[in-house]
């Protein structure tokens, strides 16, 4: 598929950064959380490792430095994230008339698990926009940077891969949708891209095109 001038048979777009402005709370919360059970992590250094990665490899990340999470770490963390979400969380801006105006088919496919991508949807009142198109890592062996998500969900939605355009705000989803055969558009329009050149970080990583506002969603790179 060449960008915007081939219509694509599915879309499938990311949750936290793209549908919803998520990814800066969800590090504050890791953050906070960590800090509880005696681990020092910035917000920004939260950013830098686990943007677009599942708990798993949060677990897997201090796992290989030695230093096991606590058992109560991650029922904490989800319980510290739904709350804070349903209070501050806010969609991303202009994204609710981006998919009112979609003629292709179109899901979600996550890292974050099924019950904080149903509430982001719910809280943020996109829910019903995607009639229970919603794929998760918790479907798949391996989450993103993994192709297994991207190509699980194209299964499902009966498309092809290399008719399939992936919506993504990260290093890891970027290179996972490049990884299953599909193109990728980097999206910046999040806040945790003000003080990053989210730009050349998504290019870098491979985006087939990178833009920061969805009423630019179909306009050529």
């Amino acid at each position: 598929m060449d960008q915007g001038r081939s219509k694509p048979d599915l879309i499938i777009f990311d949750c936290d950064g793209v549908l919803v402005d998520s990814e800066l709370l969800s590090c504050r919360c890791l953050s906070e959380v960590l800090a509880e059970f005696g681990i020092v992590l910035s917000a920004e250094q939260a950013l830098e490792l686990f943007l677009g990665r599942s708990t798993k490899a949060i677990e897997q990340h201090y796992r290989d430095l030695g230093q096991a999470v606590p058992d109560g770490f991650l029922p904490r963390l989800k319980s510290h994230v739904l709350k804070t979400f349903e209070g501050s969380l806010q969609p991303i801006p202009g994204i609710a008339a981006v998919m009112s105006e979609l003629r292709a088919p179109f899901c979600v496919a996550s890292s974050s698990d099924i019950d904080r991508v149903s509430l982001s949807l719910d809280v943020t009142g996109l829910r019903g926009l995607f009639d229970g198109q919603i794929y998760t890592a918790q479907m798949v062996k391996h989450g993103k940077p993994a192709p297994d998500l991207f190509l699980y969900a194209a299964s499902k939605m009966g498309a092809q891969p290399a008719r399939t355009l992936v919506i993504e705000d990260s290093v890891s989803g970027v290179l996972a949708a490049k990884a299953a055969g599909m193109t990728v558009w980097g999206f910046v329009g999040g806040s945790h891209y003000r003080a990053r050149d989210g730009l050349a970080i998504l290019s870098a990583a491979g985006a087939d095109r990178v833009f920061a506002h969805m009423n630019d969603f179909w306009k050529e790179a």
